[in-house]
Order: C-alpha cells, then sequence, then structure tokens
C-alpha cells in the first residue's frame, strides 16, 4: 500500500515539479517571439500573451508547492528523505537536459 501511495504521489507532482523548477523558463520570450511571427502579434498581444504565460506558470507553482506542502504530511521522515533524494536527480536530470539543449 505505502508503495502504491508513493508511486501514486511521485506521478502526480513530478509533471508539477518540471515546471515549477524553473520561475522563467529559458524559452518563454522564444515561445512569445514563435507566436508573434506566426500570428501576427502586436506588441500589446505579447504584452498580455507574456502576462497570460507568467500568471498560468505562478499558479503551476503554486500548485506544486501545495502538493510538497500535503507530501509532508503524509510521507515518514525516511520517506521524505527518499523523496526529496528523488526530486532531486529529477533536477540534476532537467539541468542536464537544459544544457544539453543551450549547447546545440
Amino acid at each position: 500500500m505505502n508503495k502504491q501511495l508513493i508511486g501514486l504521489m511521485l506521478t502526480l507532482t513530478l509533471p508539477l515539479l518540471a515546471v515549477a523548477e524553473v520561475n522563467q523558463p529559458p524559452d518563454s520570450h522564444k515561445r512569445i517571439e514563435h507566436l508573434t511571427k506566426e500570428l501576427s502579434l502586436t506588441s500589446d498581444q505579447q504584452v498580455k500573451v507574456e502576462a497570460i504565460f507568467n500568471t498560468q506558470r505562478e499558479k503551476m507553482k503554486a500548485a506544486h508547492e501545495e502538493a510538497q506542502t500535503a507530501l509532508k504530511t503524509v510521507l515518514t521522515p525516511e520517506q521524505l528523505t527518499k523523496f526529496e533524494a528523488i526530486q532531486d536527480r529529477h533536477k540534476a536530470m532537467r539541468r542536464e537536459r537544459m544544457s544539453a539543449k543551450t549547447a546545440k
């Protein structure tokens, strides 16, 4: 049961970690530039699109923090330590992928 619960929690929180990890994704400006080119956005629309992206990012960050707080009430200290180690490994893998992307 505990293994299933941990698996479920990881399944639910890891996607949030991927998004909430970084406050300002390096490609957010590229996304806006791409949309501007493809949709012929005006400067006013660009500002509004950026605000929408920022709002969404903040909501995802808040959801991530809420999940982290909830997990701390469910996991034992030993499980929490292991969970944090898993998170650290995933963060390191994301950093490596981002470094490889920017190196290209």
